[in-house]
């Protein structure tokens, strides 16, 4: 595969970088405080729409106010940690010459 093909918004990096990538979980209070600048609003959506995708993993996705966040705890998807960290830091990737030395 090449270059990732996840785009996220603003507010999905955010939250994606708050979470962290490399297997760490974090429970719902730390991650809104984290997430410095995010509505309360905002940052649920969010949180939801992300794991509807798959991206993070949390105990449950039944949570309606920051009060039931409180006794979750939220993970970056290892199945994604690859691509979600490419798209957080798209680096070049340098095209490989098709020229060939010919002897």
């Amino acid at each position: 595969m090449g270059a990732s093909n996840i785009n996220l918004d603003g507010t999905e990096t955010t939250v994606i970088k708050a979470i962290g990538i490399g297997g760490s979980e974090v429970d719902g209070p730390t991650l809104f405080a984290r997430c410095k600048g995010l509505d309360v609003n905002d940052f649920l959506d969010t949180l939801k729409g992300l794991i509807d995708v798959g991206f993070v993993d949390a105990d449950s996705s039944s949570f309606y106010s920051l009060d039931a966040t409180e006794s979750l705890t939220f993970k970056v998807n290892p199945g994604y940690e690859k691509e979600l960290r490419e798209a957080l830091d798209p680096s070049p990737v340098e095209k490989k010459s098709k020229r060939v030395r010919r002897e």
